[in-house]
């Protein structure tokens, strides 16, 4: 089934008329400091996926960039000044950046619109404020680094310090840049450490748009360090580098493994945010107006192109025939069009090249048996945009490889369960262990299947509620550590034990041993 497109007409103040009558923007790196063009001089094409168009030239990073940039964060954290202000000082510096990110939020929002192809309403009511969200949290967090003591039986005095690691490599992907540099970057600055973070060279513009605009800052030196590259090679010697202490990671499970294998040299701290194929389980007794649209969002928000995009829907069998008509006549009705529009509900995917990915699962999911209930091909779209129908697949069995590979577009397949072990067990058969929704008027029944799924994220009722003071992250092939929170914030750290003996006339038993 084909589903409704809708191309809208602009006006002058249209993306695609800037887009034919401004001159295309250059980013810079962000070294030490400063802003620096490459040293090899050479820039790649950031493409609005809206439209096939180049819209900006983002500096293309060479070994002689990433090790300038590994050098200013060595030097930064070993000799500079950020390790040695106090943590009041360091949540100052995210506050402002936060002020930046809202005082900039119109063009911020509109280059992560070009970059991503996420809606202009998504960009502006969600990445821009959410980024700068994270960074007030972590400014306003001073207190949540000061020393503890441990009560203990012995005559000492026990503490426990939270110092910095050191020099952190953070590594983002491509479908929530801000949100990702903010949920990297605020917390591992605000513990100490020197932070060099790399983009993916696919939709990074606004974020190096966000480190133009922290040059103003004034930070000390080797402090922060901003890095693009249109290949492998700069993430490699960054993640092996002996200059490196940790590594944060985010992004596919198969690059995951890689990165892990690199930062063993060294024996670096790290942290994997991966793949995830969550779960996205209806009961009969849910509120179904309410299941069909957290459904929707879960998989068809920016595309599908989530870590933790409900990509899985379980529906119990009592109601599995009125949930999917009901949810496939909503999806078709979705509207197609260039991200820039605000009447727009569903743009284009990232790229050309990933669309092409995605298309090759559901052609393999009609191999194998899969039955397209919409959805499934590119839309009439007079344009060389990366556009893809919203797709539903059902007739879906779990070993399928639509239903166990992490296809990171609007791609949905639906199954049938009748009782709560079954739902369970279709749940937990993944490799995965990201994230998994809930839909059930009975809380108690909710709850008790929330504590059996094998993930690191539940939503009862609701989907995509990432919370600043709340740690997320995953299970299994989906990684290990968290972000956000305290918990978050802790990654960031290393703990010291200090303990000072405290025996009545200062000599402990150890002194008198021999």
């Amino acid at each position: 089934m084909r589903l409704a497109v809708v191309f809208f007409n602009y006006g002058q103040g249209s993306l695609l008329n800037k887009m034919n009558t401004s001159t295309i923007q250059q980013f810079n790196l962000f070294i030490d400091g400063k802003l620096n063009p490459p040293l090899g001089g050479k820039y790649f094409d950031a493409v609005n996926p809206s439209y096939g168009e180049v819209f900006a030239h983002i500096a293309d990073a060479d070994s002689m960039d990433v090790q300038k940039a590994l050098c200013a964060a060595r030097s930064g954290f070993d000799a500079g000044l950020w390790p040695q202000m106090s943590i009041g000082e360091r949540g100052q510096f995210l506050l402002k950046i936060a002020g930046l990110l809202r005082d900039n939020a119109k063009e911020l929002a509109d280059l992560e619109c070009s970059s991503t192809g996420k809606t202009i309403k998504h960009t502006t009511f969600i990445d821009v404020p959410t980024a700068a969200e994270t960074f007030e949290y972590f400014g306003n967090l001073p207190g949540s680094l000061i020393n503890e003591t441990i009560k203990v039986s012995s005559p000492v005095l026990s503490m426990i310090e939270h110092e910095p690691v050191g020099v952190v490599v953070a590594i983002i992907p491509w479908n929530y840049p801000l949100i990702m540099s903010a949920w990297k970057l605020a917390p591992a600055l605000l513990a100490g450490n020197t932070v060099i973070l790399k983009t993916s060279p696919v939709a990074c513009a606004s974020v190096m748009l966000m480190a133009k605009l922290i040059a103003q800052l004034g930070l000390p030196n080797g402090a922060l360090n901003i890095i693009s590259s249109s290949g492998i090679e700069a993430g490699r010697e960054l993640v092996s580098s002996s200059l490196v202490d940790m590594v944060s990671f985010t992004g596919s499970s198969r690059t995951g493994e890689a990165v892990m294998s690199q930062a063993a040299k060294g024996v670096k701290k790290l942290t994997l945010e991966l793949g995830g194929k969550s779960p996205n389980i209806v009961f009969a007794d849910c509120d179904i107006e309410a299941a069909i649209g957290g459904c929707l969002s879960a998989i068809f928000m920016n595309q599908g192109q989530m870590c933790t995009a409900g990509s899985r829907l379980l529906v119990e069998d009592k109601i599995y025939q009125e949930f999917i008509e009901q949810l496939s006549a909503r999806a078709q009705n979705l509207k197609i069009g260039p991200a820039d529009s605000f009447e727009t509900e569903f743009g284009p995917l990232a790229s050309q090249a990933h669309r092409d990915t995605v298309l090759k699962f559901i052609e393999n999911g009609q191999t194998q048996g899969a039955k397209l209930l919409c959805g499934g091909h590119i839309p009439d779209i007079n344009t060389k945009g990366a556009y893809l129908e919203p797709t539903i697949f059902v007739n879906v069995q779990n070993h399928m490889t639509i239903a166990q590979e992490e296809i990171f577009g609007p791609v949905l397949c639906i199954m049938p369960f009748s009782s709560i072990e079954e739902a369970v067990h279709i749940a937990n058969d993944t490799k995965y262990g990201l994230a998994a929704m809930i839909w059930s008027k009975d809380l108690e029944k909710a709850n008790k299947v929330a504590r059996l799924l094998r993930c690191g994220t539940v939503w009862i009722n609701t989907y995509g509620a990432f919370l600043n003071e709340a740690p997320f992250g995953g299970y299994k092939q989906s990684g290990f550590g968290r972000e956000l929170g305290r918990q978050g914030l802790l990654e960031y750290t290393q703990t010291k034990h200090i303990v000072t003996d405290q025996t009545p006339g200062g000599k402990s038993l150890v002194t008198s041993w021999f």
